[in-house]
């Protein structure tokens, strides 16, 4: 007779299936971790600026701008410094740059597009001073919030919610067989919405470093943590392992490096540039920073994005589980 307290035999699991299992792991892992090195260095190498919106009062002095900073800068000429600054303030051009003075230009940019942004905007246009033989005046008409001096606090906070709901929808997949699918939708749209007020609370009126008002920016953050949690459940219920495992390179590793929250977007390769507002985390980063700098100006578009990924991600879940409803029914009538 065997004793009740006899380890189970290792016959019970063969050992072929072992070894697929974590070797699958395995290779997960590094694909991963390889890609997400290879994204982060890659983009920090050497970012330069491709049609970097900046206003330029004249047509004289944008064509000579036009010519000095070449294929660099989308020059915008406009009539007046009030016209330019008011592309600035809605988030339209970087800088305005202007002559106000013989020997003397005058640039008007925006801290809060970035360091990446204005920095490019600043050194373009110091070297197009230079090469006038111009003394550049410098003015940021949108600073950054004093207690986000870096400009990093909207990636922090997007990818924090990023991560802990795709953390959250991939533990949920896992104990599919142990909670119901309406109980598993509903854990993660309650989620969304207490991880979207904490995160707004926290770096809104506790720490203030995002300036977005605290309805708008929590708004976004609850659409974040959806679009995040309800994509990563549905590419886990159509794909299983694999589908994880693409949730963690489309939210978590590409669209936070390409979110234009530590490099912005005009400063990005051309396939970077274009699924940056495509994806959840440069959506939303467009969304906290509108509201917060830019007028709230162009926000529509990236709540949509935010929404659509969100609603897309409950339908496939929906129709995940219909599918899969109607094979044992369709078995039985075969029978």
């Amino acid at each position: 007779m065997t004793s009740p307290t006899a380890p189970p035999a290792e016959a019970e699991t063969p050992v072929g299936t072992q070894r697929r299992a974590w070797i699958s792991l395995v290779l997960t892992g590094l694909i991963i971790g390889t890609a997400f090195i290879a994204v982060y260095v890659g983009l920090q190498r050497d970012p330069a600026p491709s049609r970097l919106p900046i206003a330029v009062v004249g047509d004289e002095l944008a064509t000579t701008a036009h010519r000095g900073f070449g294929d660099a800068v989308a020059v915008t000429p406009v009539a007046s410094v009030d016209a330019g600054k008011a592309l600035v303030h809605d988030g339209d051009s970087v800088a305005v740059l202007s002559g106000t003075s013989p020997g003397t230009l005058t640039l008007d940019y925006a801290g809060a597009s970035g360091f990446s942004e204005s920095g490019a905007a600043r050194q373009l246009v110091a070297g197009l001073g230079r090469q006038a033989h111009m003394t550049v005046q410098e003015n940021d008409i949108v600073p950054l919030a004093s207690y986000d001096s870096r400009g990093l606090s909207a990636f922090y906070v997007v990818f924090g919610v990023t991560l802990s709901s795709f953390v959250l929808a991939q533990g949920l997949t896992a104990a599919a067989t142990l909670v119901r699918l309406r109980h598993r939708l509903w854990a993660m749209g309650g989620f969304a919405v207490v991880i979207g007020v904490v995160a707004a609370t926290v770096a809104g009126p506790v720490y203030g470093s995002l300036t977005a008002p605290f309805p708008l920016l929590a708004l976004s953050l609850i659409l974040l943590s959806a679009a995040s949690a309800f994509t990563t459940k549905a590419l886990g219920a159509w794909l299983g392992p694999i589908g994880i495992a693409l949730a963690v390179l489309t939210l978590t590793t590409i669209g936070n490096a390409t979110s234009g929250a530590t490099i912005g977007v005009d400063l990005l390769p051309g396939w970077a540039q274009a699924i940056s507002a495509k994806l959840p985390p440069g959506a939303a980063v467009r969304a906290v920073n509108n509201f917060g700098y830019f007028n709230g100006s162009h926000t529509l578009a990236p709540l949509g994005v935010l929404a659509a990924w969100f609603l897309a991600g409950l339908g496939l879940v929906l129709l995940r589980q219909r599918t899969a409803q109607r094979r044992p029914l369709a078995a039985e009538a075969g029978r």
